[in-house]
Order: structure tokens, then C-alpha cells, then sequence
């Protein structure tokens, strides 16, 4: 095998068997945070800016996850599990805070209690998404 060979096979392998399930979950949470919140935004952005403003956050980070994954490679790799930490950071963040403070929340977020609003998807998601990342990590790489 050539190394641009190789090259290839290895950025395919982050969208490959369960990467592939990922890139689909990544891109419906794209089009439904995204959608939700330019709708949420262009109409009622008074009534609750800092959830509106979340939830495009997490449209743009998702979109980010989705294309990482689907570029593939090394660097791609690194980054898509950084964003998925910083992802999960922010669910866990805005999870408890919307639990402890719902005052602060006049509308949910996407990330509204831990995600129960899409089915828990956005706390499983990065979970799933860090396990494939390290697990498809080269042997002796600590990220």
C-alpha cells in the first residue's frame, strides 16, 4: 500500500462502521439545532437570547463534529475530540444549570436538561463520539 493510500484509508476510518452512525447523528443534530434556532432567533430572540444564542452554539458545533468526522485523518481526529469534550462540557454546563437555575431558561436549549428535549442524544452523542475518537486513536497517542 502507497502512502497516499494509506493516507486515505485512515481518514475514511473515522466515518466507517459505527463513525458512520455518528456523522448521521451529528448531521440531524446539525439541521434540527441549527433550523430551531435561526427560527427561534429571526422570531423571538426577546423572550430568551441566552437559550436561542445556545442553541445556535450548538448548531455550529455540531456542524463542526459532523465535518471533522467526515474529513477524516489524524489532525481531524484531534480536533473532533477536542470539540466532542468541549461539546460534552457544555451539555453537562447548561444541563445543570437549567436544573438548578430554570429562571435563567425562559425557553429550553438544545442542551436543555442533559438533551431530554432530543431524547438525551446531545449528552450520549459526545460520549459515543470521545469513545470512537480514543478508541480509533494510533497505539501509544494519549489523546
Amino acid at each position: 500500500m502507497t502512502s497516499g493510500e494509506a493516507e486515505v484509508t485512515r481518514r475514511r476510518r473515522l466515518a466507517s462502521g459505527p463513525g458512520t452512525l455518528l456523522v448521521w447523528l451529528y448531521g440531524v443534530m446539525v439541521v434540527g439545532a441549527v433550523s430551531r434556532s435561526a427560527y427561534q432567533i429571526s422570531t423571538e430572540f426577546d423572550r430568551a437570547p441566552l437559550a436561542y444564542s445556545l442553541s445556535a452554539v450548538a448548531g455550529v458545533v455540531y456542524g463542526f463534529i459532523t465535518y471533522t468526522l467526515v474529513r477524516g485523518g489524524e489532525t481531524a481526529r484531534k480536533v473532533a475530540l477536542a470539540c466532542c469534550i468541549a461539546e460534552l462540557v457544555g451539555v453537562l454546563t447548561v444541563g445543570t444549570w437549567t436544573l438548578i437555575e430554570p429562571s435563567a431558561f425562559p425557553d429550553a436549549t438544545v442542551w436543555s436538561d442533559f438533551g431530554m428535549g432530543y431524547l438525551f442524544i446531545p449528552v450520549l452523542l459526545p460520549l459515543s463520539a470521545i469513545y470512537w475518537l480514543r478508541k480509533g486513536a494510533p497505539k501509544g497517542d494519549a489523546a
